[in-house]
Order: structure tokens, then sequence, then C-alpha cells
């Protein structure tokens, strides 16, 4: 960790101590310093701050502050480092990185990209280099860094990744999607035949470009399509092949778009291809003067070049692809011949046709057919030789045909032009995806893969300046991110969460807001009924896609009723706050607002025409057709040959083809999305549609680890005016106050719009997503897999578990591991199965595991280059061994090549040879044969192999078609029910008119019932009246009149009580409402300070957390300043224990000096004994040159005496001969002396020399290390300090939050008791996590390291200066490395038994496995046979339902009978209430209408009984499918690992083996040893025997001395001396060499022989070494021993200036 500087520190402490914050207002956030509120009487909730760019002082609430960071954290990396996390501190980091040119920002687990306004150089292949092999945390925040991320997690995990681009249109999502894939192409590389290189993405990326993307409003070059690129990579991490899908295709763009929009991009470029040759074939030389579809060619001279350029650039880009020009050439044919159409119209009234038949003739003529035909098939909804196959989809009813005779309105001509026309766009576009993917597969062997995802971001057409409302396709890819969104979350939060409270571990997420997907659910809610629904259940919530496929069966439905239908489920509600609903309504007429990203980014739509998109077009249909049966041989051999292939789900999801196992699997789980469960039925739905692929694609997302990357808009060009007011975004008190656009960025900077960018970062949710990264574990492992990955950091708990890696319990050896690693406590977590990491610990322990595997990787590249040299040098030795061998062997090749003999040899050895050779070729036979027997054996298996993968592929084949047959099954079954179901629900209402007609007739027949009565009581009264008198009908009519007005008074008295009480119901429904309104303002009010609390609460919470990080920060640092002051303690008691050794060894060498000097004092005293010897034999040599003359003078004497004195002059000449030899020898023997002392003086010298250097080396190294002792000294002193300032922060920021929380509880004290008790438990947390952090502050400062401790290190350090030195006792290194081969011997035998016995293990499990297998195989064929029973019973039970469907049939008959029937009573009804007939006539039609009745109903309970048994038939075929591949899935898992065991199996016979040349070469190391100790004691005896030898010869010398001695009686009395002190010396000499012969015999022979060396005498001993000539002479072998004797002496004598290992 590097120590901060002075200055550093002194601004950091500035900074805190100003309190700077953050203002938020309307404009932005400014800079600002917070006063304290002590010396203030401010309001409650209200805060005053001091602007810093102009010193203004505001009062502002407390919602609008927030912590500001220090300035060095302007440019962070990682988002998620901050010390406070919030919005602005955030946006603040953004727009600093972005002035700055970073583009690339890393948010917790997640990529920001802010799209740069040009193209920076930050893509180039170097920088991509740069990136190569990298881990994350060595890596700048970039999209290469992501890339390579993804590709070293895939290749360390083999596990499936994905990465998805998230972001508005225009932000630069596909920009990203290119580099991704660039950087993957490079990096990876490709196998073989370059299957995908970078010059083929380019390709692909040029004709994706062409034909799927326009221009819009919001972006140049808009993507108009979804895509999941995938790459399949090999073994090697190789790319094997690739594919691509694509889905949610706009291809009604062709011929319908919104306003100022164009179409796609190849339109353009075809018209301007400046091949004339191609432009005639297509009939473009006179284009048409208008277009119904808008695709006219561009104006500007430069465009249009730039658009030839373009059209030659996408030919080369097919030619690249292997598209051929044939089929280049029908891709043209098509796409001209939609522009012809586009010219020729149609007719807006009147017949459906053509409005110019020249230019349809030119259409028809280029699509290979006649014009009537292509009349036929785009108005008439027919073709050639047959009608459309009719639709039977949920929408559409059985008796709705192709010609529009529906429900609905009927298409007009213009509407089925335009569906001809995306119908070709369509199967155009399919067909180049067919053809990408063929030239991309590969048959290569594929492990995992790799997924990019990218799709059309965010549309706001109100973003891009327009005041249109979005169309039905935005509304598609708007819903596609916002499942994406809700992807994102469920893997940041929901998952995380799930994977805490399953390992039991207890997090706390109080400010995390819940997510909510209610934007989502109102375009794709679905009903919890049953599919079959009646109108009972219409109240349901269901979502708009939904509505529309519903309100599509209702004869005469409009846009207003489906968007009534759609607020009366999400539309906002009685009591709803503003905001809480996804819906609003618009001012405009089908016009709504749904608000996407959480709220932030309100769309409006116009749903104008929508439910005309959701009924199928016939033409649209008619076009693959038409295509397949073109007359041009181009055309339509690329149309049959995809005719028959799945390449296609219902019409929607494209490039389903490829040749690996990865493709087939991806295409395998997309179908399963379009055929089980609601989709089998609903997937012809081109409304449901949407959702399937949308579901699609999330599903194949899920299946691998996913990596996100949020893209966005630093700038919203365009924008006419303020955003709309709906949109999420913060409106404070301060908000009206007139404040700067926020802090300016540094000069020339680059700058960016804060409130859009904001509403970008709410939407995404990218804070919380970074503060549960830092709160939580996002890294954790599986107990087993930490264990065998940094079990390397741990050495002595590898051996203690030993080399097999097998523990009982997994939990405690990771415990055993963490504490040996001594790693924080809050860093880690123990779960149940796995082990949690906060962010960044796992990476270190990683960097820490790379640095040991490289120590060892060293340690064992030294190993095996010594090795290598050893062999090397071993080799040279026999090299010269055989070159010796060779000379040698020539030498006597030359002696012997004319010997008789040797001629004879050479001729007779060729004849033994031919012997030989015939007898290797008789082995060669045998070996041939015994390999081609091998060779049929594999031979055999090989056939026996490819039957079974024959048979293999049968089976699959028959599996296959009969899944077919279901499938093909179920779908008729899901037709049948689809038409069943429309039939019902056109009975329902139908129903419900009759019984509303019912209904009315009954009211009807009442009232008639009643004038009858009437008209029989005044008939009866008159008939009375003839006969009666009159004073009778008076009393009659009295009594009618009393009756009348009893009836009149009865009815005016209940009116007046009625409205008595009317009125006092008033008067207390007023006095209610009042009261409830009272209590509803009451309540908002207690809401708004809930939500001010809330706030607050939150807010307090998030700083806590924010300094319960930094806290834990802070703890981690102590730690690893206490682990470098344990590392320097343990480095200090190293270097006193050097300075120890050091000690002692300069006492030895000052030993070993005194020494040398004893030893040069008793030489120099031999020297001067030497020269007094030859200054006395040159005075004897003298006397007799005296007596020689003297006698020389005597000339004169006689004759006799001459005879005399010839003969004393001859003895003296011998004897001054004898004596010039002595004089030759003594010469000889000083040179030597004065040698040996010279060499002595030399090797003093230099032994004084080094150990000066060696002493200066030894005075650096305590320098250096007394320097690096006062610079970690200093350090720690810095560091103590900087501990200390945090701890007087911590205590004012608790001292803070203390006075703040007494304020709140104040607060609390005056609101309701539950929202007091929810705070007091708020409070009671706050305080013990404050408690926590000051028990551990106490803690910090009791273990802080004291000055008084600091000065007793120095004082220690100052003494180590003294006391540097340390004494180790080296042993042999012969027996070390003996000990140490028996212990590799011994850990070899053991390794190897447990490896047999792990090999025994794993064959037994080999054989339980395939026992296995063969036991799931007959499971297979038994559950095989169900399958087959099963189908014969569902094609049964189809019979069955046919029969079912013919009852069906005639009950629907005779229910036509019984409404005709019905009719005709009604009308005898009608009849005889006009006829005024008889009641019981009447009475008895009624019964009969009951009768019929119940009959109706019986017969909608027989329906229901069929349905309810069709159901059921379906549920058991679904079983029995899920079954059958539940068994497939099983079986797969059993082969897997049966894999899986097999290369264990291999693994473990490589390791014996390697264990067994290991064993090997030990064996042959131990040999050689042996062997040198052999040649050792062999050489040791060869000079014991030499020194016998030269013992017996200065035996024999010494006696022929002493014979001459005694036969010379008449030397002198001086020379007598002198022999005899040569024998004494010559005696001397004898017993040192005895001595050394004894001592050289026990086991210090080195040491016992300089011993006994030093112990004869100098002068004894360098005369035993001088050579005889004489016997030199006469013996050559004595020589060589004496002169080998000679060299061991001299070599003794050097080496006597060394100490011995016995004397130390």
């Amino acid at each position: 960790m590097r120590a901060k500087t002075e200055e550093q520190i002194a601004a950091e402490e500035a900074w805190y101590e100003t309190e700077k914050v953050w203002l938020v207002h309307r404009d932005g956030f400014s800079l600002a310093s917070q006063l304290k509120s002590e010396e203030l009487s401010l309001p409650e909730g209200k805060v005053r701050v001091k602007l810093d760019h102009d010193g203004a002082i505001l009062d502002v609430d407390e919602d609008d502050i927030e912590k500001a960071n220090a300035p060095s954290c302007d440019r962070l990396e990682d988002l998620a480092s901050l010390v406070y996390l919030n919005e602005s501190s955030v946006l603040h980091t953004l727009r600093q990185r972005y002035g700055a040119s970073l583009l690339h920002t890393y948010a917790g687990p997640s990529l920001l990209v802010l799209s740069p306004r040009g193209a920076p150089a930050v893509y180039s292949e170097k920088v991509m280099h740069m990136f190569k092999g990298c881990r994350r945390e060595d890596m700048a925040p970039h999209i290469y860094a992501v890339a390579q991320t993804a590709y070293r997690a895939m290749l360390m995990s083999r596990q499936d990744q994905s990465i998805v681009l998230l972001g508005s249109s225009g932000s630069g999502k596909t920009t990203s999607f290119q580099h991704l894939v660039q950087y993957l192409a490079t990096i990876a590389g490709t196998s073989g035949s370059k299957v995908f290189s970078v010059e083929k993405w380019q390709a692909l990326y040029t004709i994706l470009e062409a034909f799927g993307n326009s221009p819009t409003i919001m972006n140049g070059s808009a993507t108009r399509f979804s895509q999941i690129l995938s790459l399949d990579f090999d073994q090697a991490g190789q790319v094997a092949s690739a594919s691509i899908q694509t889905m949610l295709l706009e291809k009604l763009r062709v011929a319908r778009r919104p306003a100022s929009e164009a179409t796609f991009n190849v339109f353009y470029y075809l018209l301007a291809c400046g091949d004339s040759t191609l432009r005639t074939e297509l009939h473009l030389n006179h284009l048409a003067e208008n277009n119904v579809f808008g695709i006219v060619p561009l104006a500007k001279p430069e465009e249009k070049q730039k658009a030839a350029q373009q059209f030659s650039k996408l030919q080369a880009a097919m030619k690249v692809l292997a598209i051929s020009p044939e089929e280049q050439k029908a891709c043209w044919l098509i796409l001209a011949s939609i522009y012809h159409l586009g010219a020729a119209g149609a007719t807006k009234a009147g017949r459906k046709q053509f409005a110019r038949h020249e230019w349809a003739q030119k259409a028809a003529y280029l699509l290979g057919c006649s014009l009537e035909e292509l009349s036929s098939a785009i108005f008439k909804h027919q073709l050639k030789g047959g009608t459309l196959q009719r639709s039977t989809s949920f929408r559409q009813g059985p008796e709705e045909s192709g010609l529009g005779e529906g429900p609905g309105p009927k298409l007009s001509a213009m509407e089925c032009l335009e569906g001809m026309a995306s119908g070709l766009y369509s199967e155009l576009f399919t067909l180049l995806i067919s053809l990408v993917n063929r030239a991309l597969k590969s048959s290569q062997h594929s492990l995992c893969s790799m997924m990019i995802v990218d799709t059309p971001g965010f549309q706001n057409p109100e973003r891009g300046g327009s005041a249109r409302g979005a169309s039905f396709e935005e509304l598609c890819h708007n819903y596609a991110q916002d499942r994406l969104q809700r992807l994102f979350h469920e893997r940041t939060f929901l998952q995380e969460l799930e994977r805490y409270k399953e390992e039991n571990i207890e997090l706390a997420f109080d400010d995390l807001e819940p997510a909510a997907d209610d934007s989502v659910a109102a375009v794709d809610q679905t009903s919890h009924q049953s599919l079959v629904r009646s109108l009972a259940h219409a109240d349901e919530a269901r979502g708009l896609l939904w509505l529309l496929e519903e309100e599509a069966l209702v004869p005469g439905a409009t846009e207003d009723a489906l968007l009534d239908r759609l607020f009366s489920y999400y539309g906002p509600q009685e009591g709803d706050k503003k905001g809480q609903s996804p819906l609003l309504r618009s001012s405009k007429p089908r016009h709504f607002l749904l608000g996407h990203s959480h709220g932030t980014n309100w769309v409006e739509y116009n749903a104008t025409g929508w439910l005309n998109y959701t009924k199928q077009n016939p033409a649209t249909q008619n076009a693959s057709r038409l295509l397949q049966d073109s007359q041009k041989k181009m055309i339509s051999n690329l149309f049959l040959g995809r005719a028959g292939s799945a390449t296609v789900l219902s019409g929607s999801i494209a490039g389903l083809e490829g040749g690996s196992q990865l493709a087939l699997r991806r295409a395998t789980s997309m179908r399963k999305t379009f055929t089980t469960g609601m989709a089998a039925v609903k997937k012809k739905s081109l409304c449901i549609q949407i959702k399937l692929q949308v579901d699609a694609l999330i599903d194949t997302i899920k299946r691998s680890k996913m990596h996100f990357v949020h893209c966005f808009l630093p700038v919203a060009e365009g924008l006419p005016g303020e955003p709309r007011a709906a949109s999420s975004r913060r409106v404070s008190s301060s908000s009206e106050l007139d404040l700067p656009p926020g802090d300016p960025c540094e000069a020339g900077l680059l700058q960016l719009d804060v409130s859009l960018l904001r509403a970008q970062l709410r939407g995404s949710r990218l804070l919380d997503a970074m503060r549960m990264y830092r709160q939580g574990y996002p890294d954790h492992m599986v107990f087993s897999e930490f264990r065998r990955r940094f079990d390397v950091l741990a050495p002595h708990l590898t051996k203690k578990h030993g080399r097999n890696y097998i523990v009982v319990d997994e939990k405690r050896a990771v415990e055993e591991l963490l504490e040996s690693l001594d790693l924080e406590k809050s860093s880690c977590c123990m779960g149940l199965s796995r082990v949690f990491f906060r962010a960044g610990t796992l990476a270190r322990l990683e960097e820490q595991r790379d640095e040991q595997t490289s120590r060892h990787l060293t340690l064992f590249q030294a190993a095996c280059r010594g090795y290598l040299a050893r062999q090397h040098f071993k080799k040279r030795k026999i090299q010269d061994l055989a070159i010796r061998c060779v000379q040698k062997n020539i030498k006597k090749n030359k002696g012997v090549k004319d010997w008789p003999w040797w001629k004879l040899f050479t001729t007779v050895r060729p004849l033994i040879q031919v012997q030989l050779s015939e007898e290797q070729i008789r082995n060669k036979d045998e070996e041939i044969q015994q390999l081609r027997g091998k060779l049929e054996k594999v031979e055999k298996e090989r056939n026996e192999l490819r039957l079974n993968s024959d048979r293999l592929e049968s089976r699959i084949s028959e599996l296959t078609s009969e899944l077919t047959d279901e499938r093909n099954t179920g779908e008729s079954a899901s037709q049948l029910l689809d038409a069943e179901t429309a039939e019902r629900l056109r009975a329902e209402k139908e129903m419900k008119e009759l019984q509303t007609q019912y209904d009315a007739l009954k009211k009807q027949m009442e009232v008639m019932e009643m004038e009858v009565m009437e008209a029989r009581l005044i008939r009866a009264a008159e008939i009375n009246g003839e006969v009666d008198d009159d004073d009778a009908g008076g009393e009659w009519r009295l009594k009618y009149e009393r009756a009348v007005r009893e009836v009149d008074f009865t009815k005016k008295r209940l009116q007046q009580e009625l409205e008595d009480k009317m009125e006092v119901e008033q008067q207390s429904r007023r006095q209610l409402e009042r009261r409830l309104g009272d209590l509803q303002a009451d309540s908002d009010e207690s809401q708004r300070a809930l939500q001010q609390l809330k706030k607050k609460c939150q807010r307090l919470t998030a700083e806590l957390q924010d300094t319960k990080l930094h806290l834990e920060g802070q703890q981690v640092r102590n730690h690893e300043l206490e682990k470098k002051q344990r590392r320097f303690d343990s480095e200090l008691s190293q270097a006193q224990e050097e300075a120890q050794r050091e000690k002692l060894q300069r006492e030895k060498l000052q030993r070993e000096k005194d020494m040398l000097l004893a030893e040069a004092f008793s030489l120099k005293q031999q020297l001067e004994e030497k020269d007094m010897d030859i200054a006395g034999f040159t005075q004897k040599v003298v006397s007799l040159e005296a007596e020689l003359q003297d006698i020389s003078s005597q000339e004169s004497k006689d004759e006799a005496s001459l005879a005399k004195v010839k003969k004393q002059l001859r003895d003296l000449e011998a004897k001054v001969k004898d004596q010039e030899e002595e004089l030759d020898e003594q010469a000889g023997s000083i040179q030597m002396l004065e040698q040996a002392k010279l060499r002595l003086e030399m090797e003093m010298e230099r032994m004084r020399q080094t150990h000066s250097k060696e002493m200066e080396s030894r005075d650096e190294e305590v320098e250096e290390a007394r320097q690096s002792c006062q610079k970690k000294l200093k350090q720690m002193e810095v560091q103590l300090e900087e501990e200390y300032e945090d701890k007087q922060k911590a205590l004012r920021e608790k001292r803070e939050l203390e006075a703040k929380l007494s304020t709140l509880s104040d607060q609390v004290n005056q609101r309701d008791f539950e929202s007091e008790k929810r705070l007091r438990k708020d409070l009671k947390r706050t305080k013990a996590l404050l408690a926590d952090a000051q028990i551990m502050l106490d803690h910090l400062k009791n273990n802080a390291p004291s000055k008084r401790e600091i000065a007793q290190l120095k004082n220690q350090l100052e003494e180590s200066e003294f006391t540097c030195a340390a004494a180790v006792k080296a042993r042999k290194a012969m027996e070390v490395e003996m000990e140490d081969l028996h212990l590799q011997i011994d850990d070899i035998t053991k390794a190897k038994t447990a490896l047999e016995e792990q090999l025994s293990r794993l064959q037994r499990e080999k054989n339980e496995i395939q026992n296995r297998l063969e036991e799931d195989q007959e499971d297979m064929n038994e559950l095989m046979k169900k399958h087959k029973a099963a189908v014969a019973q569902s094609s049964r039970d189809m019979a069955q339902m046919n029969d079912l469907q013919a009852q069906l049939e005639e009950s629907n008959k005779e229910k036509q009978e019984l409404q005709e029937k019905l009719q005709a009573l009604q009308s005898q009804v009608e009849f005889l209430e006009q006829s005024m007939v008889d009641k019981s006539l009447v009475s008895r039609q009624e019964a009969k209408i009951r009768e019929l009745e119940t009959r109706l109903e019986f017969e909608k309970t027989q329906a229901k009984r069929l349905e309810g048994l069709a159901n059921r038939l379906k549920e058991n075929m679904e079983k029995l499918t899920e079954e059958r591949d539940q068994r497939a899935a099983a079986e797969n898992r059993e082969k897997e690992q049966n894999k899986r065991l097999q290369r264990q199996l291999r693994d473990t016979k490589e390791e014996m083996g390697e264990l067994a040349r290991k064993e090997a070469e030990a064996s042959r190391k131990k040999h050689e040893l042996e062997m040198d100790l052999e040649s050792l004691e062999a050489a040791n005896q060869s000079l014991q025997a030499d020194l016998k030898l030269a013992f017996k010869r200065i035996g024999d010398l010494q006696a022929a001395i002493e014979d001459e001695m005694e036969s010379d009686e008449n030397e002198d009395l001086i020379n007598s001396e002198g022999d005899s002190d040569v024998d004494s010396e010559l005696e001397d000499r004898v017993d040192g060499v005895k001595s050394w012969l004894s001592k050289n015999k026990g086991p210090s022979k080195a040491a016992s022989d300089d011993g006994s060396l030093k112990s004869s005498s100098p002068t004894s001993h360098w005369k035993s070494l001088a050579p005889d000539p004489s016997d030199d002479e006469h013996d050559p072998v004595d020589s060589t021993s004496r002169h080998r004797f000679s060299h061991n002496g001299l070599s003794d004598s050097d080496t006597e200036a060394k100490p011995t290992e016995t004397n130390a």
C-alpha cells in the first residue's frame, strides 16, 4: 500500500473539514459546503449551504443535498469503489471521465459505456492485444475487457457465456456489439479452415447493416431487428463454428413506416448501382416518378456515389461468405420486384387491382410468374392450382376465409399489396440468414459457446424531436428492452438474495426498493384461467397483446374499446398517486402513455390501426408459395430447398440451422418455447408471436452466465423542449432556484446532459446494483473447488491432508485454509456449501496464487535446466570417451590391418551378419503379423461401432418421425380446439343476445297480460252492467273508485316517505363525505410525512452503509499493516541472525589470518636458515679451492708424490661434484620455498581483499536494512497518523449521526403509533451499528502501536548494527542428497500405491455405470413400448374425438332447429297476444319454451364434457412426452458421466506412468551416486598405495645415504655433521608421513591430512618432496608416484590457509 504524501493528506483533511456536499437542482447538481447547524436556527428539515462557484448562501431541504467525495475519486475506474455512493457522485465521476474521453466505466459487475460523438481511437488491434490473457482486475474499463472476462471465464469453467447490451436507440449498442465480436475473432482465432475470421465478420456485418438497418429520427443507421450471434469454441479455445439467429424484424417498414423515416438501406444501394447490365436486367434504367412504398433514389450526387460504393462493398461481402452470383442475383431480383410493386400501386376504390399494370408486369417478370398469378396471389388471395390454406388461429374462426369474410373489415387493395411486399422481404431476409449460417457452420467438435445479444434500443419519438406517436413495432422493441432490464434485475438482485437465503447468510438490504414490472405486465400479462375463456372471465387483467388478440374476434371492435379495457386494468385508479400507474391517458385520440424503465421513460403510442395488424394478411402467406413456384430456377431452387427445413419458427425466428451440437441444442431450446404449453396453441397468432420470440430470447440467455453492458446516451440531440413531466425526476423545493447546470468540467472537456443521464441511471437501477455489489458477497466458490484451487497458498495443509485431496469435512478444511491465509473476517463468509467473498478479495487471492505458482514454475524450470545441463555434460563426456575409443581403435587397426588372421576375420564377419539379418527379418515378419492382427481387431471394432452408430441414427430418425407425428397430432388438436373455442365464443355472444331478447319479450308479455286482465275486467263489468240494474253497477263503480283513491293515496304516502328517507340519507352522506375528506387529507399529510421520513431513513441508512464499508476498508487496511508489521519483524529477526552469523564469520576469518601470519613467520625463519646453510657451503668451496691452489703450486715435488696428489685431486673433484649436486638440491629447495612463500603471500592478499569486500558488502547491506527499517518506521508513523485522523473523522460522523437521529426521534414522537414503532426499530438498529463502530475504533486504538514501542524498535535497530553475525553448520551434500532420494522414492511408492487403488476404484465405478447404462437402456425400451401404446391410444382417442365432433355438429343442428322452433313459438305468442287468446294456451307455450331451454342447457353441459375429455387427452400426451424427454436426458447424463470417468481413468494412468518415470530416474540417480562413491573410494585406495610406495622409496633412499656415509671415513667433521643433520631431517620426515598415514584411516581424512602435514618440519617436508633424478631414470613408475605425491603435497600446502571443518 503506497503511503500518501503530506500534500495529499493536507488536501483531504481540508476537504473533509469543509463538509462538501452536492446540491441537487433542476438543471443538475452543484458543489457546495454545508454550514454547521448548531450555530443556526433553521426550520425542521432545512439546512444551509454555501455554493462554491459564487459563494451564495441558501437554505434548502435535507433531501436535496448528497455527500460529495474527495477529488481523488473524480476519475475512478469503478463506480462501486466510491466512498459515498449516490446519484450526484456517480454523475460527477461519469462527467469527469467523459470529459477526459474515458468512455468506459465499471459499475460493479457490469460495464457502463457512454456513446462517443465521434469514433475514438481506442479500438485498434494494438489495444486488443493489450487485453489478451489479462484478468479483469488487471484491465482498465473497456468493451474489450468484458469480452476478455467472458472468454477467460468460459475457458476456466467450460460454461456457456452471454453478453447482453442494454440501452436506448443511438447509444452505441451495435457498435459495441461489433467491437466485441471483432475482439473474440482476433484473439481466439479459428481452428482449421478459418471458419470465422475478422474478414468474415466484417462481411457479415456489412450484409446485416444493409438488409436490417435503416435511418430513424434517433439514429442514422438503427438496427431494426434483434439478433443473437453464437460463437462455438473447441477444447483449445478457438472458434469452431458460428451462427446467428434473428427475430422481431420490422418487415412492414418496406411498405409503411413513420413519417420522416426511410426504408432499409439495401434499396438505396440497389437503386444507386453502377452496373448497367444489372440495372437493365432489373429494369431499373427508368425509375418511376412516384412509389407508394416511398422507395425513391437519393437526390444528392455525393449520397448516390456513397450508396454505389456501399453496393460494391455489399457484393464483395457476399462473395466472402460464399454466396454464389446466382444466389446474389436472386436477391437483387426480389428487391427489384418489391420496388416495381411499389411503383405499380393499387386502386383505392372499386375492384382490387394494380393502378399501373406496366410496372406490375415488370415485377411479375422478375419474380418468374405471370401477371395474373401475381394479381391473384395479392388481391384474390389464391394461387394457381389451389387456394390458400385457411388459418386456424385463436383469433380467426372456421368461417373466416382468405377473402376477408370474417367479422372484421375487409382488407383494402393497398393493404394486400403491402402484405405481399413485407412477405417477400421477410422471406428474402430469412434466406440471407440461412446462407450466412451455411458459410459459418462447421462439423468440428465444440465444447462451449458464447452468445452476444443485440436488440433495438428504447424508441421514443419525442426524445428525437418528433411530435408523432410511437408505432406498434416500436412498442415491441421497447417491450424487448424492458424484458432484458427485468432479466438484469433478476440476475443482480433476486438470484443473489435467493442464494444468500439458501446458504443461510444474513444480510440486510433495507434501502433497496423492489422492482415494478408494471410496464411489462401491461403488455404481456396472461390470464390465470384456462385457455378457453368465457365472457364471465372478462374482468381478469390481461396485457395489451392478449387484448388485441381478443378484440380481433369482436365484430366492429375499435381501438377506443381496446384502450378502455386496457385502462380499466392498468390505468390510474381512484386513490392512486401520480406515477404509480404504468399507463396514462393522452390528450390525443387513440393515444396513450406507457412508462418504461421503471417509469423513467414515458413513451406516447398511437394505437390507430393496431387491430388490423393482428389479423392475418393472406398476401403475406402467399409470398413464400409464389417464390417456390417461380419459373426462374435461381429463385425456386433457393426457396424449395428451404421449404422442408425448420429454419423459421412460425415465421418469427430465423437462423435455427447449424452444424454443431451446440447450435442444435439452441435451436431445440427455441423450438421448445414455441411447442409447449400455451405456445402450442397460440404460436400462429401475430401478437402472441412477439411474446414467444422474446421468451425464446430470454430462455436462451438464461442457460448461460450473463455479462451486462449498459450503453447510455450522453446528450439527447434534437430535444425540442423540456422533458415530460410524468418522467420520474426529482423535483424539490430547491428546483425553483436559479442555479447553474452543475459544476463545469475542465476546459476543453466534452459536456453531457445531466438530466438525461440521471433518468437513464435511475431506469437501469445501477445504483442499487452497485450497492448490492458493495454490501454483499458477489464472489463465491464451492468448498471443494476453493480448496483445490487455493491450497497451494498453504503447503502445510497440503501435507496434512495428503496429495490425494480427500477430506472428510470440506467445510472444516476450508476454514483451516482461510485461517492460514489470514484474511479479514469481514471479507469472507461461510455458507452451507459455498464460501462467499467481498468484492476484490478473490482477485487478491488469485494474484497471490499466481505469484506462488510463478515461483514454483521458476524452481521447476531451474531444476529442469540443471538436469538438462547435467545430461548434456554427461553426453559430452561419453562423446569424449567415444572419440578416444575411436582413435585407439584406428591406431590398433593400422597395426593389424596387414595381419593374415585379420583378413580372415573380415572375410568371415559378413557371413555372420547375413545370418543375423535373416533372424531380424523373421522377427520383423512376426511383428508385422502381430500388427496385422491388431489392425484387423481394430477394424472389426470400428465396424461394430459403425453398425452401432447406424443403428442409433436409425433409431433417432424413427424417434424424430414419431415426434413429428405427435407434433402434427398436437397441432391438429390445437387447431380443432381453436375452432371450437371461436365457435363457443360466437355461440355465447348469440346466446347473450337471445337472452336479452327473451327478457324483453317476457316484459312485453307481462304488460300485455296486465292489459288483457284489465280488458277482461272492463268487459266483464260491461257485461254485468247490461245484466244487473243501475244500483249494482254504481256500487261496483264506487268500489273501484275507492280502490283507485286508496292506491293513489298509498302511492303518495310511500313517495313522501321515500323522499324523507332520501333527504336524511343525503345529509348523512354529505357528513360522511366531509369526514372522509378530512380523513383523506390527514392521511395524505401523514403519508407525505411518512414518505419524507422514509427518504431520510433511506438516505441515512445509505450513508451509514457507506461509513460501515469505509470502516471495513480501514479495518482491512489495518490488517494489511499488521501483516506488514509481522513481516517486518520477521525480516528484522532474520537480519539480526545474519548479523550474528557475520560476526562469527569475521572472528573465524581473524583466527585464520593469525594462523597465516604465524605460518609466514615460520617460513621466513626457515628461509633464513637455508641462507645460513648456503653461506657455509660457500665457505667450504672457497677452502677447497685454496687447497687446490696449494697442491698445484707444488710442481717441483717428486714423481712419487705426484700420483698421490692426482688421486687426492680426483677424490676432491668427486667431492666437489657431490657438493655441487647438494648445492643444486639446496638451490631447488630454496626456489621452491620462495615460490611457496610468494604463493602464500598472494593467497593472503587475495583473502584480505575478498574479506574486505565482503565486509564492505555486509556493511552496505546492514546500512540498507537500517535505512529500509527507518523508512518503514516512518511509513508506519504516517499510517498511524492517518488511522488516528480516520478515527477522528468517524467519531465526528458518529456525533453528527447521533444528532440527526436524536432530531429524528423527536420528530417520530409526534407521529402516529405505527410509524413511531417502525422508526424506533430503525433507531435501535442504527445505534447498535454505531456502537459496533465505536467498539471497533476503540479496539483499533488499543491495538495500535505506541510511540514508545516505535522508539524501542529504533533502539533495537541501532543495536542490530553491532550484532550482525550468524553461524549454521552445513551437512555433507552427498548424505543430504541420498536422504532426499530415499524420501522421494518412498513418496513415489506411496503415491503409486494410492493411484493403483484409485485406478481400481475408478474401474469398479466404470463397471457400475455400465451396468446402470444397460438398465437405463432396458427402461428406455420399455418406455418406447409405452410410448407406442400411448400413440395408439391417442389415435383411438382422436377417433373418439372425431365421433364427439360429429355428435357436436348434430347437437348444433338440433340447436338451430330448436332456435327455429323458438322463433316460431315467439311469433305464435305475438299472434296470440294480438288475438287475445286464452291464458292456458299461453302457459302451455311457456312450458314448451322452458323445455327447450333445458334441452339447450343439456347440450351446453354435453359440449363442456367433450371439451374436458379433449383437455385430458392432451394432458396425457404431454405427460408421456415429458417422461420420454426425462428418460433421454437421464441417458445422456449417464453417457457424460461415463466419459468423465474414462477421462479420469486415462489421467490416472498418465500419472502412474509419470510416477514410474520419476521412480526410474531416482533409481538411476542413486545408482550414479553409488558409482561416484565407488570411484572416489578407488581413488582413495590408489592414493594410499602411492603414499606407501613413496614411503618405501624414501626408506630406500635413506639406506643408500647411510651406506655412502659409512664408506666415506675420510670426510671432515663438517661433512659428518651435515650428514647427521640430513639423517635427522629424514627421520623427522618419515615420522611425519607415518603419523599422517595413521590418521588418514579415520573418517575425517581431509582434516587429519592437513594436520599431519603441518606437524612435520617444513625443511624435511620439502626435502622429502624433492625428486631423485637417478631414481627417475631407473624406475619410471616410482618417479611417477613421487611426482604425484609431490603434487599432492603442494596442493595440501596450498589449502593450509583454509580452515577445516573439524577445526571449525
